[in-house]
């Protein structure tokens, strides 16, 4: 393969892997976005424990996401990334469709398990192939650009869902998204691995050990990047889920409110994700551990100006989420980052299974619960205070992580160069 063979190759990779992120965002927020309906639909009017029954499609989909992403991302580490990555979106695309033929609250329970299976393959795998195809340099980038699409990917979850499930009803808002995910599914299988050689045969790598994965958790800026990122998921995946109730709650229609937020969330979302992958690249020569400093510094701006959004009136209370939003999404990019820079080729998808299973696991599965709980048993505005300490604490760890991760990361390199990764 040329080298203009190989760039073209990778920026179809990379192109075809923003999509299909953009599209597993979607599916997750059009739950999001049609909850208050699905409440009505399934649970009596005055239940204090409907918000919290409802949480647990956020919880089966994210447990059976994090439990399945260590087994997938082994077998990413072995077999075809693409391959899984193809069968895993189609089997997530049609559980999304079977979620709007769901007749019982049980059978709807059961298709969100089938959507975490699927996504559970595609989560390790992608971002590894785009760390085999593209130098450190510049791998923030590249990933800062796939990490585009989640803020992307969930507005317009919460615009398809708000106004489709307004004008059509909530189980068309999963109709309409599954189409689209079965054709990217099929487009992977005619996709190469990285380390596929011309007769289409997975190369041999270096041997997988088992001090290769015992050293991946004595790294201390991968493990405390774990906590970092942990907590920034109970704070967005559990503020995110119960966004459209809050916006209810202060009298926002839901088709206007969630496009407000929506577009919100795309513009702040976007630029801020590629802004931050940038700063971690730029950054990388000149400041000690760039993405996590990165990463840090805008969780800390974002937590009072979060907290001034929740007391500021509508139309206000807008601006103030742009600006905490903007601020949330500029970890995306450079921790992620950090992820595959901190662990060897060899088990870099094993890695970020790993990262996938604690981040959920204590993260926004108990996020979704705990904010269904308070805001049933109180209010939504004190449900959203419950964790707006969150995000501070957040931006600590990573500052502190900071110290740890150029040496963590030259150490990977020193072993790549080496050829014992």
């Amino acid at each position: 393969m040329t080298m203009d063979s190989r760039r073209s190759h990778a920026r179809f990779a990379l192109g075809l892997l923003v999509t299909i992120n953009l599209f597993n965002y979607i599916d997750r927020q059009v739950l999001a976005a049609v909850e208050p309906d699905i409440r009505a639909a399934f649970f009596a009017h005055g239940d204090v424990n409907a918000m919290t029954k409802t949480a647990l499609l956020g919880d089966a989909f994210f447990i059976t996401y994090m439990s399945a992403a260590p087994l997938l991302g082994l077998l990413a580490d072995r077999f075809s990334r693409w391959l899984i990555v193809g069968t895993a979106v189609i089997l997530w695309s049609l559980a999304s469709g079977a979620s709007g033929l769901a007749a019982t609250f049980g059978m709807l329970l059961a298709t969100r398990v089938c959507v975490g299976i699927g996504e559970a393959g595609y989560g390790p795998a992608a971002p590894t192939i785009l760390s085999d195809l593209y130098p450190i340099e510049t791998r923030g980038r590249i990933l800062a650009i796939f990490c585009a699409a989640i803020p992307v990917g969930s507005a317009l979850g919460y615009v398809i869902g708000g106004v489709v499930g307004a004008h059509l009803g909530w189980r068309w808002a999963f109709y309409v998204v599954t189409p689209p995910g079965l054709l990217l599914g099929l487009l992977c299988f005619w996709q190469r691995d990285p380390r596929v050689g011309a007769d289409r045969v997975v190369q041999k790598s270096p041997p997988r050990k088992l001090s290769d994965y015992v050293r991946l958790f004595k790294t201390r800026s991968y493990l405390l990047n774990c906590i970092a990122q942990t907590l920034m998921t109970f704070v967005t995946g559990g503020l995110g889920y119960w966004v459209p109730a809050y916006l209810r709650y202060r009298n926002q229609s839901p088709a206007m409110g969630m496009t407000i937020f929506g577009l919100i969330t795309v513009v702040a979302g976007l630029g801020s994700t590629l802004l931050g992958g940038v700063l971690g690249d730029k950054l990388r020569d000149r400041v000690r551990g760039s993405y996590f400093c990165v990463s840090g510094i805008g969780m800390v701006i974002a937590c009072p100006i979060f907290v001034l959004s929740l007391y500021l009136p509508f139309p206000a209370a807008w601006l103030a989420m742009f600006v905490a939003i903007f601020f949330l999404f500029m970890n995306t990019g450079p921790s992620n980052t950090a992820l595959a820079n901190v662990s060897v080729p060899a088990v870099r998808a094993t890695a970020f299974a790993v990262n996938i299973l604690i981040i959920h696991a204590l993260g926004d599965v108990q996020a979704f619960w705990m904010i269904g709980y308070v805001a049933g048993h109180t209010n939504m505005h004190v449900a959203f205070l419950f964790v707006s300490s969150i995000i501070l604490v957040s931006g600590f760890v990573w500052i502190f992580a900071a110290r740890y991760l150029p040496e963590d990361t030259a150490a990977v390199e020193d072993s790549i160069a080496h050829g014992s990764a």
